[in-house]
């Protein structure tokens, strides 16, 4: 039987709904209308009103051969980082599951590090692998520009792929771990006794009872992948070195706010919030088809 709750008192329900509706309209709805309006304007940067443009904003957009480089980057960082993170977040959710010596305090450490925002976690790994005074300092002692992202693009992103992982794999490590949990037992146990290795039982048992949970995941980490990075960005490499890690949020924040173009970030802006519409729409519509609900 459906049950709803009813307020009979309307005007209180309304009053106490207020506060919420107003922070959404005025934190999400006025920006995101402002944004679409900037992209078919052209805005002057110190005031004095704008023109409206077209698609002028958009042409020029998709005519910059800096804007593709950063479309590239944002796919191989979102996929690189998806795929880090998953994997070592299964790793270690299997580890604990299975009991292993010290599991609790395994998971509890586990758990913190989502806890750290994602400009702390730039910050951290930008001291820990600088090039001079890092963890990994000594080895650039004895093999000299061994690494050095402050200079190799490549080096730049491995660095800002890490980082963004490790925060996310406490996450990831988090539902995969209550995904196994739910698993029966002595489906496991059933297949230990036919003779399956840990390997296999995991293979052909868990995985497959697991897709539902690796199917959310992979959509959150890779949609925040796109839209969640700049901490990260700014506090390890700043997009350098020459535009290597420039990631798509990471260009609309420098052409907005550094190069005072507010049209062509806006317009950027409205591109990217089409693009994680797209590819949500894109693994629901397709890559569902292959998960086992039951």
């Amino acid at each position: 039987m459906e049950k709803r709750a009813w307020f009979s008192n309307t005007p209180l329900a309304l009053a106490l709904a207020a506060p919420q509706v107003l922070l959404v309209l005025v934190f999400f709805y006025w920006p995101s209308g402002a944004a679409l309006y900037w992209a078919f304007t052209l805005e002057q940067p110190w005031g004095g009103g704008n023109t409206f443009v077209g698609l002028d904003n958009f042409r020029a957009i998709f005519a910059d051969a800096h804007y593709w480089n950063s479309v590239f980057l944002s796919v191989v960082f979102a996929v690189a980082s998806t795929a880090l993170a998953m994997t070592l977040g299964m790793l270690l959710a299997l580890a604990v599951d299975r009991r292993l010596k010290g599991h609790a305090g395994f998971r509890w450490a586990l758990i913190w590090p989502y806890a750290i925002a994602a400009p702390a976690a730039g910050l951290a790994f930008r001291f820990l692998l600088s090039p001079e005074a890092g963890m990994i300092a000594y080895l650039n002692h004895s093999f000299p520009g061994l690494w050095n992202p402050v200079v190799n693009g490549t080096q730049a992103m491995i660095l800002i792929i890490v980082a963004y992982s490790w925060k996310y794999v406490a996450y990831n490590f988090l539902f995969m771990l209550a995904g196994l949990q739910s698993i029966p037992k002595s489906l496991v146990e059933a297949g230990a006794m036919d003779g399956a290795r840990p390997l296999r039982r995991v293979r052909d048992i868990q995985l497959p009872l697991l897709t539902p949970t690796i199917f959310f995941l992979v959509i959150v980490n890779l949609t925040d992948s796109f839209v969640d990075s700049f901490g990260i960005v700014d506090l390890t490499t700043e997009g350098g070195p020459n535009k290597s890690t420039e990631l798509l949020v990471y260009k609309i924040y420098f052409d907005g706010f550094r190069g005072l173009d507010y049209s062509g970030a806006a317009a950027q802006s409205i591109i990217l919030m089409l693009l994680v519409i797209v590819l949500t729409f894109v693994q629901f519509r397709f890559v569902e088809r292959k998960i086992h609900y039951s």
